[in-house]
């Protein structure tokens, strides 16, 4: 998922009220149900438990891995030990790579452990690692032309190379503004600018992609490729996918890829030995969604549904990317199971991987699954971070905010305060689950969650761990969505499908675009053919 959505413009409707213990009082139509479902979720959550073994244990869930799939079958077996019925469903096949122990070490003109990781899907190097000088991509003065370019990449053979621009400082922006005034500010700001635009100005004269430079080096002989993706807080990386498939790959923390930088520009020569220890599967291994179910009693064809993907990216636990939004449902259909074990509609939950590669598992649970999706009422998805819920993103349609309020109306002030409900809102990609069923009209809805730093520090990064789970958050978030499940399924109307007509987009006077569904490649091999 990406970053934490900034809210639009559209009107926005906000249901609030003083945060208070809740008491019989607080239960607006003294339903027992509702009071069962939040005594259950908020006094005796086990949200800190499951977490802990998926995200300390299993850990990290990279699309396709071993992990991803021990994942898919810890949740099949607690479900099935709370008498759940749950599945695990193959939709395709995918690359099956496993990390191995990384390293790297600075061993000339000095000797400094750095703080490194190796990228997922990195090529390993030789067993006994790798010892080699590092440069730095020329400057535009040095290169001047194409040629230029190409005569500067016949010299990278056996070098590992820094691809990415180098900070001028690693100190976050907000700290900065702390304490300097407003002309040291804004000359910190200047110098940043300034490093972007000769970093930029030096593909545009060598006429080279930022996207294809690692393939570039790697099929000059370059021994590996040195990266930083700086996440602009303290000490806090992006950590995804590697470019090149048969040289390692690393991202390099903002302060030590600096000082690589500098030793570099400044011709001290940066010597360093890699180590990267990696496994990739002859043939791609099967992916699957974990799919979980209560049968409806009385209209068992239509259909309430939760939905976080559980695949993640592998540099930190995949704590609050999404194992907070995986936590949130698994437990949500817990306290389900305990206060609310027949329901007039079936209730399901979908587990998603793929959703880091473009939303794969969910889009083709939607294409495969159109009975599903013809008798839905509702989905409810989560995926940023541990947060408590404070967004309801219609997602365009235009009536169901009628619904979705009504609903709302009915649960406890302390899970509704402050919650703002997006209407009309407009369909749009949000880079989450729920576009493959909004694009499909059916009636997807994102919960989104208050920040809580995930932008700048979990969200894809090497610091997304167990620790940075708040748990009196995600059990508030998993009584909520226990409850959004409870009153969609007892409502006696469905959700209206009437969708908005797209506005005009401000910036280009046109209708804004409405995303349309792809059909989603089931192998990694189709999906490197698009």
């Amino acid at each position: 998922m990406r970053s934490h959505l900034l809210l639009s413009s559209f009107a926005a409707l906000t249901l609030a009220a003083a945060l208070h213990p809740v008491a019989a009082q607080d239960n607006p139509t003294g339903d027992p149900v509702v009071q069962h479902i939040f005594d259950e979720g908020m006094h005796h959550s086990q949200a800190a438990r499951l977490a802990q073994v998926l995200m300390d244990s299993i850990g990290p869930r990279l699309t396709g891995s071993a992990a991803n799939r021990a994942a898919n079958d810890w949740l099949l077996r607690t479900y099935r030990s709370w008498g759940i019925n749950a599945s695990n469903e193959q939709y395709g096949t995918w690359r099956d790579w496993t990390r191995g122990a990384s390293s790297l070490e600075l061993v000339s003109p000095r000797t400094r452990v750095l703080e490194a990781t190796m990228h997922a899907w990195s090529a390993a190097t030789p067993s006994a690692g790798i010892t080699a000088d590092v440069v730095a991509l020329p400057t535009a003065a040095e290169v001047r032309d194409s040629a230029g370019f190409a005569r500067w990449l016949s010299g990278v053979r056996g070098k590992l190379v820094l691809i990415s621009m180098a900070q001028p400082t690693c100190r976050p922006d907000e700290d900065l503004r702390t304490w300097a005034d407003s002309a040291i500010y804004a000359h910190a700001v200047a110098e940043r600018d300034s490093a972007a635009a000769d970093w930029s100005a030096r593909f545009s004269a060598a006429h080279v992609s930022p996207r294809s430079i690692a393939s570039l080096l790697e099929q000059a002989g370059a021994a590996g490729v040195l990266s930083n993706s700086w996440s602009r807080g303290w000490g806090v990386d992006k950590i995804q996918s590697a470019r090149a498939s048969t040289i390692p790959s690393f991202d390099v923390s903002c302060e030590d890829y600096s000082l690589l930088a500098r030793l570099a520009e400044h011709g001290q020569h940066p010597r360093v030995y890699a180590l990267a220890q990696s496994k990739v599967a002859p043939a791609e291994s099967p992916v699957f969604n974990t799919i979980a179910r209560t049968e409806g009693s009385e209209k068992p064809n239509e259909y309430v549904m939760l939905s976080a993907h559980l695949d993640s990216w592998d540099s930190g636990s995949g704590a609050t990317d999404n194992g907070t939004g995986t936590i949130t449902m698994l437990e949500a259909m817990r306290i389900l199971k305990q206060a609310y074990p027949h329901p007039k509609r079936t209730i399901l939950v979908g587990h998603w991987s793929g959703e880091e590669e473009g939303d794969i598992g969910s889009s083709a649970f939607a294409a495969d699954h159109p009975a599903i999706l013809a008798g839905l009422q509702a989905l409810f998805n989560q995926d940023n971070g541990t947060g408590e819920i404070d967004t309801v993103q219609t997602n365009g349609f235009v009536d169901a905010a009628s619904s979705l309020a009504r609903w709302m109306s009915r649960m406890p002030q302390a899970l509704t305060h402050d919650i703002t409900l997006m209407l009309p809102g407009v369909a749009h990609n949000e880079s989450t689950d729920s576009d493959a069923f909004d694009c499909r009209n059916a009636p997807a809805f994102f919960l989104t969650s208050a920040d809580w730093g995930y932008t700048d520090y979990t969200w894809h990064t090497n610091r997304d761990t167990y620790d940075k789970v708040n748990f009196d958050e995600v059990k508030r978030n998993a009584t909520l969505v226990a409850m959004f499940a409870y009153e969609a399924a007892e409502d006696p109307t469905l959700v209206p499908r009437v969708r908005r007509v797209p506005p005009t987009d401000a910036r280009t006077g046109q209708p804004m675009r409405v995303p349309s569904c792809h059909e989603p490649p089931r192998s990694w091999a189709a999906a490197q053919r698009r």
